[in-house]
């Protein structure tokens, strides 16, 4: 998620420069075939583009709002696990009539559980987005897409943890171990029948809420909506010089001879200007799709569970507590 209150130029070009370059080089080459070759035929009525660029417009904005609901659920999904992390120590540490130890696995397991979940939903899908190489280097950089068993190896035995390396999902054998070891509290007569109720009922919680995150995560963006808003934007920006040449041909003639030669050469950067709008808010959109893979604009599960690890161990009573986690480059993961 990106914190800056304005975005950088130097990230805005990391993600516009080869199209700034290519709709350069696209709209100076037909400038040139009209202006200087004289193929006066190539140009194009404007009104028609008029009518693709308002449909495009309400297109994209359709586009941008089912996207951005996607990431405000990813985000109101990580504020309940939060809540909940919270509640399960305070009942673990409230309910449970055993040592610190047994205590302290219960609530270690648990910050296991929120990394190992965070590092599953960041594994790359095959429709996961794929930007250009100067973004993907920057994300390379900070992504975090090792393995989810490795998130846990110190927040559990090294028993538990070869067990998770053999599982396909770390994080929902996780939450079945807190519920085998809530039975054996049970039996040991170390929490009540009613103990244990409570705490089942947090642990379906938990579960909820990954399936809720998994839904988003394995259900991409209907493509009807994401591919054709792209084709669609394209299609518009690529006839668009088309179509400003005809509008500034009608300028020209309305102007004295000395400004014409200076005046049609406004025709590439306002060409540029438009279509790197256009594919802009386009791109807003498809970066908003898969609020859970580690970019700049999606769930800063990272810091999440930092704050949860942080709160937890406090409420063991912990003073060696982990610092805050920082931003990278404006972009705090």
């Amino acid at each position: 998620m990106y914190i800056k209150r304005n975005i950088g130029w130097g990230l805005i070009l990391r993600f516009a420069w080869k199209n700034i370059i290519f709709f350069t080089i696209y709209t100076a080459g037909i400038f040139s075939m009209y202006h200087f070759l004289d193929w006066k035929f190539i140009d194009i009525p404007f009104q028609p583009l008029t009518v693709i660029g308002i449909a495009v417009a309400f297109y994209i904005g359709f586009k941008n709002s089912q996207s951005y609901d996607r990431f405000w659920e990813g985000r109101k999904i990580w504020g309940g696990i939060v809540n909940y992390s919270r509640t399960w120590t305070n009942q673990v540490l409230s309910l449970v009539n055993d040592d610190h130890e047994t205590k302290k696995i219960l609530v270690y397991r648990h910050i296991a559980w929120i990394n190992a979940l965070r590092i599953q939903l960041r594994q790359p899908t095959s429709f996961s987005i794929k930007e250009n190489i100067a973004v993907e280097k920057l994300f390379k950089k900070h992504a975090e897409q090792k393995p989810a068993c490795d998130a846990t190896k110190h927040f559990v035995s090294p028993e538990e943890y070869n067990d998770l390396l053999q599982r396909k999902n770390p994080a929902t054998h996780l939450v079945k171990n807190q519920g085998l070891h809530i039975k054996k509290l049970l039996e040991e007569t170390k929490i009540t029948e009613f103990d244990k109720l409570l705490f089942h009922n947090t642990l379906e919680e938990f579960y909820n809420l990954q399936g809720k995150c998994e839904r988003i995560k394995n259900t991409p963006f209907p493509r009807q909506y994401a591919y054709f808003s792209t084709l669609f934007t394209w299609i518009f920006v690529l006839l668009l010089p088309f179509g400003l040449l005809n509008v500034f041909e009608i300028e020209l003639n309305q102007m004295s001879h000395h400004i014409k030669p200076w005046f049609i050469f406004l025709m590439i950067p306002l060409s540029v200007l438009v279509a790197w709008i256009f594919l802009t808010m386009e791109k807003i959109g498809s970066n908003s799709e898969d609020p859970f893979e580690g970019r700049i604009n999606d769930v800063p599960m990272t810091a999440l569970c930092r704050t949860i690890e942080i709160d937890l161990r406090d409420m063991l009573d912990e003073s060696n507590l982990p610092e805050k986690e920082k931003p990278k480059d404006n972009i705090l993961y």
